[in-house]
């Protein structure tokens, strides 16, 4: 059975994986935010979408944060007309990716915000843990 102390820290670095997952995710949105379609009228590169979920560790008797899905965001293509560009369709227009790189700024400064409070707490817990055992010698 673990302390409260440790129990915080595992959940705490529960926390710090699933930021971590979000900000791969991200930053695969804004690596490909330019992307086209490999073929004529193809679809470009789809956003992906990161929710989580709690799930109850037995071991702990506490709920921990993890990574539920990687979705693709449903949201709509961008169009842009140029017949000559390799991804135009019969049209003469090609999609864009829907990623917006607003969002993604965004969503970066959130996920490493939630990232660095995780590090805190587990930081703040081995000091806790730290202190007890000085005062126990």
């Amino acid at each position: 059975m673990a302390s409260d102390l440790q129990t915080s820290m595992i959940i705490s670095a529960a926390g710090l994986r699933a930021q971590g997952q979000r900000v791969k995710a991200i930053s695969e949105n804004v690596a490909n935010a330019n992307s086209t379609a490999d073929t004529p009228g193809g679809d470009p590169y789809r956003r992906k979408v990161i929710t989580f979920g709690n799930v109850f560790n037995r071991e702990l008797d506490a709920d921990v944060v993890r990574v539920k899905k990687i979705l693709g965001d449903q949201s709509e293509f961008g169009l842009v007309f140029d017949p000559n560009h390799p991804a135009a369709g019969k049209d003469g227009y090609y999609k864009t990716p829907n990623v917006n790189g607003l969002v993604e700024m965004s969503d970066m400064r959130e996920a490493q915000r939630s990232y660095e409070a995780n590090l805190n707490m587990i930081e703040t817990s081995r000091s806790m843990l730290t202190r007890t055992i000085d005062l126990l010698r």
